[in-house]
């Protein structure tokens, strides 16, 4: 249940030199040693992190058996745009398990990239497995169940199925505390809960490597090949390729969460789930840290627009 201090004002929308909007959340920062340097609202507040928790589950894959080349292992961790190279990334992961787009259970939809949705419908299609923006992580499912002999049908998005078990299990590990609740995601898998607190000692322990060889496979594919876990335009890509070292991994409904080899890490939440103040909080976030995001700043802040110019900009209120 959401307490009345779970929230804080994180952010606000200026146009024209005056406030229009105001953003509430959480944010909790860990500090190098792994205890709390800040936090703002509730850090003990549990949230579902949506497509946040595609890290650690591709943590639980890859401990599984799940063995594939960087770039395809980045797709796994990605909520996509759904562009031609992400499409054939996902089905290169599932036909090295001798499988095609059928064996997917996740929905049909299209394209995060307005492009690629467009094109698409241009030519006749409409959403697919393939193009929606989780295909990567199911596609991950799907090989890493054929490499155990585990059932591949649709029954590999049960929890009790002996993937989702041990994706459970990897969860309640790297973030040093049992899965609230298990709902189901916008995609059809299963989707943990956890605080806070929690989410960002998972990205923590992916990018420190405590979360051993696997958790170091997941962290180097997701920064060598930051496009494949976003996409060109996106602010999670932007964010990885400017602050060297970072993993940083988006989700839906307002959730966010990035950690630093040496310890840092930052997780998030806005509260109405909109994700425009979102870019905002985490580079104030990162930079209350210490960590320079000068190079990244410019390429994802949300710019509020007037007759088609910039007149105001969406800025962190910390």
């Amino acid at each position: 249940m959401t307490t009345p201090d779970a929230y804080a004002r994180l952010a606000v929308t200026e146009r024209s030199g005056a406030e229009e909007s105001v953003h509430f959340g959480a944010v909790v920062a860990l500090d190098r040693s792994g205890d709390i340097a800040f936090s703002r609202g509730d850090p003990s507040h549990v949230i579902y992190p949506r497509s946040a928790n595609k890290p650690m589950q591709a943590v639980a894959m890859v401990r599984a058996g799940l063995t594939l080349p960087p770039e395809l292992l980045a797709l796994v961790c990605a909520s996509h745009d759904g562009t031609v190279r992400h499409r054939d990334a996902a089905s290169e992961i599932l036909a090295s398990a001798g499988v095609d787009e059928s064996a997917l259970g996740n929905t049909p939809d299209l394209p995060l990239d307005s492009n690629a949705s467009r094109a698409i419908l241009r030519n006749g299609g409409g959403p697919t497995r393939l193009a929606m923006n989780c295909s990567g992580k199911h596609s991950g499912m799907v090989a890493t169940c054929v490499i155990n002999e585990w059932p591949h049908d649709i029954s590999y998005l049960e929890p009790q199925h002996p993937l989702q078990s041990r994706i459970t299990a990897t969860i309640a590990e790297l973030g040093e505390e049992e899965p609230g609740h298990i709902g189901v995601d916008g995609c059809g898998a299963p989707a943990h809960m956890m605080t806070l607190l929690g989410l960002a000692r998972c990205f923590r322990n992916i990018a420190t490597g405590r979360a051993g060889r696997a958790g170091d496979d997941v962290a180097a594919a997701m920064r060598d090949h930051p496009v494949m876990v976003g996409g060109e335009r996106r602010d999670v890509t932007q964010l990885m390729r400017h602050v060297p070292g970072l993993v940083a991994k988006d989700g839906a409904e307002g959730v966010y969460a990035a950690a630093l080899p040496d310890g840092r890490a930052v997780a998030l939440k806005i509260a109405d789930g909109g994700t425009r103040a979102r870019p905002a909080v985490m580079l104030a976030a990162l930079a209350e840290l210490g960590v320079d995001v000068a190079a990244a700043a410019p390429l994802i802040t949300q710019f509020v627009l007037g007759h088609g110019h910039p007149v105001g900009v969406v800025r962190a209120a910390f």
